[in-house]
């Protein structure tokens, strides 16, 4: 199994449209980007696709245009699923898997678009290629949002997508009997801001580490996290097992 980074930052991205701040002239000046967060998985030649961002064609050009064999959402915020549209004439539009609430939101805002629905609840796992999913909710309102657990044979990788650090006492017991490998969390702002609907660097630190993950990044960073911050993500960073 593989995961790439297709996008690490949050709605706005980095640089931010019309900002003159010390990442966005650095990161501009580097020619480095953080696009919209989601992930690509690859397994067993197929690809899999968490969150249809809003610069998905971007993305799936940088990753050399694989072919998606399905997509799985967290939530129905825009900067998690409206690119989806960008399968359109491109290719035959995935399947799409989420939660029932998410899936109901979602599918109203696409309902332009015909495309394999599955609904699934949280907590029962469900098998794509070889590779298992579970949704767990998290906290962020007042959107109803779901984590990602993710097991393919001995690894266990955790996506917490958007959320606050206080999450269900179910989502975090699930966790924390994972064993978890890799972890990617919402890291929105840097240490010190407070942020009602998200972690900042040092809540990220502390989920982290109470979930007894053994390595992780920061996902989801706005353009005030720095470059270069200790475990940050960044835009096309590639996972093997």
């Amino acid at each position: 199994m593989q995961i790439t980074l297709l996008g690490t930052g949050d709605a706005i991205g980095t640089p931010k449209v019309g900002c003159d701040c010390e990442t966005c002239r650095t990161m501009t000046a580097a020619g480095r980007s953080r696009l919209r967060t989601s992930l690509l998985i690859e397994t067993e030649g197929k690809h899999i696709l968490i969150e249809s961002s809003p610069d998905l064609r971007q993305q799936l050009l940088r990753a050399c245009s694989p072919h998606i064999d399905a997509v799985i959402w967290s939530h129905g915020h825009y900067d998690h699923f409206i690119g989806f549209g960008e399968f359109y004439r491109v290719q035959k539009v995935p399947p799409a898997y989420a939660a029932p609430p998410v899936m109901d939101y979602c599918s109203r805002y696409l309902h332009f678009l015909p495309f394999e629905k599955h609904p699934i609840p949280v907590y029962e796992p469900f098998d794509l290629f070889g590779v298992t999913f579970t949704f767990f909710p998290v906290n962020h309102p007042p959107v109803y949002t779901c984590g990602l657990l993710i097991e393919h044979d001995s690894v266990t990788v955790v996506y917490t997508s958007d959320t606050r650090e206080d999450i269900p006492e179910k989502s975090r017991d699930l966790l924390c009997s994972a064993d978890i490998d890799l972890l990617f969390v919402d890291g929105i702002a840097p240490e010190g801001y407070n942020i009602t609907k998200h972690m900042n660097y040092a809540e990220a630190v502390r989920f982290a580490r109470d979930v007894g993950a053994r390595d992780y990044r920061c996902v989801h960073m706005s353009h005030m996290v720095p470059p270069g911050m200790p475990h940050a993500g960044y835009d096309m960073e590639t996972f093997c097992w």
